[in-house]
């Protein structure tokens, strides 16, 4: 077998259907024309059509399929009808994304609780309910499946100036493992991919020069992260190569997480 049929074999995605929440935004949008890339037929959830048609065409240009439905991630009537619809247009699912997710730099003692309920809202509810629903489906259809959940290393360790966004990942953390440990005996692959610092609409606003400084001195890389940096292991978690990979924290952060003094 040579090479390009043996990476074939450990990371084709064709004949499989991946539904991506959060796929109109920057990291999950690079997440989604990978699976394209890899043969699976992807499903671009989110609210924004202009933001989904852009990446659709994009996908569309590799020669991948894609379509979009606009759904609200923290709402499971929408969800139960996402599945429905994707049911009835691809037949199945077999990979789930969910990575809607939302952020704010406000100071702990100045946080309301509208804010904090709307992070908690998307952030923790919206995968709450995306592995509720999505996770019973692949549980009683039988062929098992992969669940990838977006984490952040304030999930892993605690990052300053965003304490709910914190609170709520580290909660996805710890769901996450649990529902690998729940599904394991059903094929149903629950894991946590936890990029570093990636410039995206979420975290633009918070990355003041200072910051960025403070980021930068403690990435050994000295750089952000490129959504298309997270394919790889998006690609590992969602294929048959990473059939043995449940419960797990894939962190993508260019060292940040290795580095103490």
């Amino acid at each position: 077998m040579n090479t390009p049929e043996y990476l074939n074999s450990l990371f084709s995605l064709a004949g499989k259907v991946a539904v991506v929440i959060g796929g109109t935004g920057e990291l999950c949008g690079a997440m989604a024309e990978g699976l394209a890339s890899a043969g699976a037929e992807v499903v671009i959830v989110g609210r924004s059509k202009e933001k989904a048609d852009a990446r659709i065409a994009k996908i569309a240009v590799t020669g991948g399929k894609a379509y979009f439905v606009p759904t609200e991630a923290s709402s499971k009537a929408e969800l139960e009808q996402l599945l429905k619809t994707v049911l009835e247009k691809s037949g199945r699912v077999d990979i789930v994304i969910n990575g809607a997710g939302v952020n704010s730099a406000t100071p702990f003692l100045e946080i309301g609780e509208e804010e904090f309920e709307r992070i908690i809202k998307i952030n923790l509810k919206g995968v709450f309910l995306g592995c509720q629903v999505f996770g019973k489906y692949l549980v009683d259809h039988g062929e098992g499946g992969s669940i990838i959940n977006l984490g952040s290393m304030s999930g892993v360790i605690p990052l300053s100036r965003v304490f709910t966004y914190s609170a709520s990942k580290a909660a996805v953390h710890n769901l996450s493992l649990n529902l690998a440990r729940e599904w394991a005996t059903k094929n149903v692959r629950v894991n946590v991919l936890v990029p570093g610092f990636f410039p995206a609409e979420q975290n633009r606003k918070i990355l003041s020069p200072d910051r960025v400084a403070s980021i930068m001195g403690h990435t050994p890389m000295k750089r952000f992260g490129e959504a298309k940096e997270l394919i790889g292991a998006t690609l590992l978690l969602a294929s048959d190569a990473g059939s043995f990979i449940t419960g797990d924290e894939i962190i993508v952060d260019g060292g940040y997480h290795a580095m103490t003094i």
